[in-house]
C-alpha cells in the first residue's frame, strides 16, 4: 500500500507538474480569511515561496465583511507578510454595469490583482480553488448549457491566475489547517441555498454521493479525460480556423463545411466577435444565402458569395478629398493612381461638389462608355463585398456623380483638347481597391 502523501508535498508535486510558480518570483495570494486562502499562505510560505497578499472588501456582508479584513490584517502581521487591502463598492458597480453581484465582485477583484501584479513586480496572483470547486464548476457548467471548454473545469493557470491547491479536497485543506491549529474565517454567505454554487454544494453534490459515493472522483477522472479530449479538439480546430482565414476579415465557406464539424469551426472563429451560439447557429444555416446579414454588440456579418466577412459596426469613415487647379497643357502628366481623379474644371465650375455614399439606383457614365451604368454594377463587377458596397463614396457635382471615389471617374467631365483648366481630386482615405 502506498504511503499516504502530506497535503503539502502533493502540492509541491502539482506545482512542478504543471510548471506553475518558480522560486525566484514573488507572487500574490488572494486572501479572503477563509479556510482555502489561509491554506493556500501557509503552504507557500511552507514551501519557500516569497509571498504578498490581497485582500478585497466589498462591503456586501455588513459586519461580516470588516472582521474578515480584521482577521487578515492580524494574520499576515503574524506572519510577517505584506498585505495589501481595497475597498469597492460592489453593489453600485454592478448596477451601474448591468451585472450581477457576483461578476462585479470578480471584474472589480481581478482588476486590482492585474494593478498589483504590475505595481509590485509580482509574477502571478494564487487563489485558493480546490478540488471540490472544480466538481462543482463542472456541474454548474453542465446545467448552464456548455461546451467542451466549460466541462473542462478550472486550469491550474489562467493567465496569471494560478491554482496551486486543485490537487486537494476540501477535507485536506480543512485537515491541514487543524493539525496546523490555525484558524480561519468562516463566509456565512457560503451556507445559504439561495446561491446557485451553494445549492450544488450542499444539495446536489450530497445527493449524488449518496448515488455514488465516488461521484467527486469519478467527476474528477472526467474533467482529466475532457482535458485530454479538449487538446485534440483544439488541435484540430486550430488547423481548421488557420485555413478558413482568406484575411483578417473574410473567412472561406468551403473550407468552414469540410471540417468535421463546421458549427464547431464557426463557433470558434465568430464567438470572439461577440456572435452567440443562437446567431452561429443561424448563420450556419443560412451559410449559401448571399446577402443574409448578422450583427453582434461590436461586429456585423455578411454573407457574400463564398466568403463570410465581418467588420466592426462603427468603420464607417469619411473620405478626406484634397482639391486643385492646375493648367492644362500639352505636357500635363497623368498619374496613373485610383486615389485620384482628373476633371475639366470649367465644366464643373458653379456645381456644388460634396460627398455621399451610394445610394439605391444611382448610375452615372463611367470613363470610356458611351451610356450610364448602375454604380452597385459596376461594384459587383468589381467583386466588391456588400460591406465595402455600403460604404463606397461617391463625388457629386450638384446631384450627378462625377467619381465612384477610388474606383471609376466620369466620361462626361473628363480632359480633353479644349480643356484649359485640370481640377485634380486626391482620395487621403481611399477603400481598397482590387
Amino acid at each position: 500500500m502506498l504511503p499516504v502523501k502530506h497535503p503539502s508535498e502533493k502540492v509541491q508535486e502539482y506545482i512542478v507538474a504543471n510548471n506553475l510558480l518558480s522560486k525566484g518570483n514573488r507572487v500574490l495570494v488572494a486572501l479572503s480569511g477563509g479556510a482555502d486562502s489561509v491554506c493556500l499562505l501557509l503552504m507557500l510560505r511552507e514551501l519557500g515561496f516569497d509571498v504578498e497578499c490581497a485582500h478585497c472588501n466589498f462591503h456586501l456582508r455588513g459586519e461580516e465583511s470588516q472582521r474578515d479584513e480584521n482577521f487578515v490584517r492580524t494574520l499576515c502581521q503574524h506572519l510577517h507578510v505584506t498585505l495589501h487591502t481595497q475597498d469597492f463598492e460592489t453593489k453600485a458597480f454592478a448596477d451601474k454595469q448591468h451585472i450581477s453581484i457576483e461578476m462585479a465582485a470578480r471584474q472589480q477583484r481581478y482588476g486590482w490583482f492585474a494593478r498589483l501584479l504590475k505595481e509590485r513586480n509580482l509574477t502571478d496572483v494564487c487563489v485558493g480553488h480546490h478540488r471540490d470547486d472544480n466538481v462543482e464548476t463542472l456541474l454548474l457548467n453542465l446545467i448552464r448549457g456548455t461546451g467542451l471548454k466549460g466541462l473542462c473545469g478550472m486550469k491550474p493557470r489562467q493567465g496569471n491566475v494560478v491554482r496551486p491547491l486543485l490537487c486537494l479536497s476540501k477535507a485536506e485543506i480543512l485537515d491541514y489547517l487543524k493539525k496546523k491549529g490555525q484558524t480561519y474565517v468562516t463566509d456565512s454567505s457560503n451556507l445559504n441555498d439561495d446561491v446557485a454554487r451553494n445549492k450544488v454544494r450542499l444539495d446536489i453534490l450530497p445527493l449524488l454521493r449518496q448515488i455514488n459515493p465516488a461521484a467527486d472522483a469519478n467527476m474528477l477522472i472526467c474533467i482529466d479525460n475532457l482535458n485530454e479530449a479538449e487538446k485534440m479538439y483544439q488541435y484540430c480546430v486550430d488547423e481548421f480556423c488557420s485555413a478558413a482565414l482568406d484575411g483578417p476579415s473574410e473567412l472561406d465557406i468551403a473550407t468552414i463545411l469540410r471540417a468535421p464539424s463546421p458549427r464547431s469551426i464557426l463557433h470558434e472563429l465568430l464567438s470572439p466577435f461577440g456572435f452567440n451560439r443562437t446567431q452561429i447557429k443561424d448563420i450556419f444555416h443560412s451559410i449559401h444565402t448571399t446577402g443574409k446579414r448578422f450583427t453582434s454588440p461590436t461586429h456585423r456579418l455578411v454573407v457574400n458569395r463564398d466568403q463570410l466577412v465581418i467588420e466592426e459596426s462603427h468603420t464607417q469613415q469619411t473620405t478626406d478629398l484634397h482639391f486643385s487647379t492646375l493648367p492644362y497643357t500639352t505636357d500635363f502628366t497623368f498619374e496613373k493612381n485610383v486615389d485620384i481623379a482628373y476633371f475639366d474644371a470649367d465644366l464643373l465650375e458653379n456645381k456644388h461638389l460634396s460627398i455621399r455614399t451610394v445610394q439605391t439606383g444611382d448610375r452615372f457614365r463611367p470613363f470610356g462608355m458611351k451610356g450610364t451604368k448602375l454604380v452597385s454594377d459596376l461594384l459587383t463587377d468589381l467583386k466588391l463585398s456588400l460591406f465595402e458596397k455600403e460604404q463606397q463614396q461617391v463625388l457629386c457635382a450638384d446631384d450627378e456623380i462625377i467619381w465612384v471615389i477610388g474606383r471609376r471617374s466620369s466620361e462626361k467631365y473628363k480632359v480633353t483638347a479644349a480643356t484649359q483648366k485640370v481640377l485634380k481630386v486626391c482620395s487621403a482615405f481611399p477603400p481598397t481597391a482590387p
